[in-house]
């Protein structure tokens, strides 16, 4: 059976087909700046990267692009071999703690979602409707980026703030990158061959969270109503005093809209250092730069920090600290550090290989702390295509 896997952002879908049940990726593709004049796409197939560019209006012509190169590259004789089309969605808000087929209903939801996530959640619904009207007639599964995260406890997820903020307006903590946390758990329980796993799940990227998951379910997390709380990442500013809004609206004269959009873009590594990526940080460091390297300090006290509480949340029952992600998995400097910060809770690193590990290197996953380590430490490569194809064969399959 083909799936295909849709990730459609505000100016972007990302897309794979993948055969099932064996998990073969027959095709990826990403296409970039949807609706600009420098729109391009990329896609790999048997191996190899084609680059391709012409404008595109909006995610119905990106749709048809999808489906050129479908036919284009004989991954499909007809569309109608594709059998489900699976979606990533942001937000799912309490409503859905599981992916589910598209309806009309859940399509409504999403609708009243979006003052929860207007950043992502317009171009995912874009992404559903135009895939609608590509494949007519076939099932769509919603994969939400909060679901694995309702099985928190009320402690966990609501604030200390008036409780009406929660009842009235639906305040309280989602959570997301549920769907690689999810895999990472799964997997984790495969390799442990127990489902009851307690994990610390780092997912470091250029958006990054920290799962805590209590007998193979989320127990907390670091993200909250929305991406911006938790762990410092490239432009977000992650956990700070909330009065500071208040404070700069006035000072400056600004918005709070402009202020939010600021800690949202224009923070994290971007506004302590200047530049948003891990990489261009570690080279700036190498120059010796004060910024990068007081940003890298920031970045790297914050995991720890959070690894640590989630530690003693788990009462010291942790199976294993897990790496992912982009910095997670390619970042041996990154994790060396973080290891580092945690020795006084018995966690210690094995450096040689730490640095062998890393997608660009001999291995790409494995154990990284020493024999002596309270916890064991190990990087594993995300997959939330995967999860998100899953999902989808199963919801297509029992319906």
């Amino acid at each position: 059976m083909k799936i295909l896997c849709v990730n459609a952002g505000s100016s972007s879908l990302k897309f794979q087909l993948v055969e099932m049940p064996e998990e073969k990726v027959l095709i990826n593709g990403y296409i970039e700046k949807i609706g600009a004049i420098d729109c391009f796409w990329t896609v790999k197939v048997n191996g190899e990267k084609i680059k391709s560019a012409k404008p595109l209006k909006n995610h119905a012509e990106a749709a048809e692009v999808l489906i050129e190169e479908l036919l284009k590259n004989k991954v499909v004789e007809s569309l109608e071999e594709i059998k489900g089309v699976g979606h990533r969605v942001l937000h799912g808000g309490e409503k859905y703690s599981d992916s589910v087929l598209v309806t009309d209903e859940v399509i409504a939801n999403i609708k009243d979602l979006i003052k929860l996530g207007p950043l992502h959640l317009p171009g995912n619904l874009a992404g559903i409707e135009a895939m609608q009207k590509a494949f007519p007639g076939v099932p769509m599964v919603a994969v939400y980026d909060t679901a694995f995260h309702q099985t928190m406890p009320k402690q966990s997820y609501i604030y200390p703030v008036p409780m009406e903020w929660y009842t009235k307006y639906g305040v309280r903590k989602y959570g997301f990158h549920g769907t690689s946390h999810k895999y990472i758990t799964t997997k984790m329980q495969e390799k442990l061959g127990k489902e009851n796993v307690n994990l610390i799940i780092c997912h470091i990227g250029s958006g990054s969270s920290i799962a805590c998951v209590k007998e193979g379910k989320c127990y907390d997390t670091t993200m909250g109503l929305t991406p911006l709380d938790g762990l410092m990442m490239g432009t977000r500013s992650g956990a700070i005093d909330p009065s500071i809004l208040e404070y700069v609206c006035k000072e400056s004269g600004k918005t709070i809209e402009e202020v939010t959009n600021e800690l949202n873009k224009k923070s994290g590594f971007l506004g302590v250092c200047g530049e948003p990526d891990c990489r261009d940080v570690e080279d700036l460091m190498a120059k010796n730069d004060e910024n990068a390297t007081l940003a890298y300090e920031m970045y790297t006290d914050r995991v720890a920090k959070y690894i640590a509480e989630y530690y003693l949340k788990l009462e010291g029952k942790v199976d294993k600290i897990v790496f992912t992600a982009g910095v997670g998995e390619n970042g041996p400097m990154f994790r060396s550090l973080v290891m580092k910060k945690l020795n006084a809770i018995g966690i210690y690193e094995n450096e040689e290989e730490n640095n062998k590990i890393a997608g660009y290197l001999e291995k790409s996953e494995g154990t990284i702390s020493s024999d002596d380590s309270k916890v064991e430490v190990y990087v594993l490569p995300t997959n939330e295509e995967i999860m998100i194809v899953k999902d989808t064969y199963e919801l297509v399959s029992n319906n």
